[in-house]
């Protein structure tokens, strides 16, 4: 972290199994705990956010429609973000 935005250090309790499989997950990525769990923390908020804006985007448009979905679906195959720790290499953010 910048000096400028200091990391807090967070005590949390989860279960074995999940701890165990963290921690294999950040071994296999050659990350340590924190920035795995981080980085996974920074992936469901960014989740939310897409799941708020479509809900907003809904409310105001009604429902998005069986063929908006299958177009949806298409965009997110053609511009695939691979998941960490496969070793190939992330779609460009826009």
């Amino acid at each position: 972290m910048p000096r400028g935005n200091p990391a807090i250090k967070l005590a949390i309790t989860v279960d074995a199994d999940v701890h165990a499989a963290v921690a294999a997950a950040a071994q296999a990525e050659h990350v340590s705990l924190s920035k795995w769990i981080t980085d996974a923390a920074r992936d469901a908020l960014r989740v939310r956010r897409g799941l708020a804006a479509v809900a907003a985007w809904e409310k105001e448009h009604g429902a998005l429609t069986e063929e908006e979905m299958r177009a949806a679906h298409a965009r997110v195959e053609r511009e695939h973000v691979a998941p960490r720790g496969t070793g190939r290499r992330r779609a460009a953010r826009r």
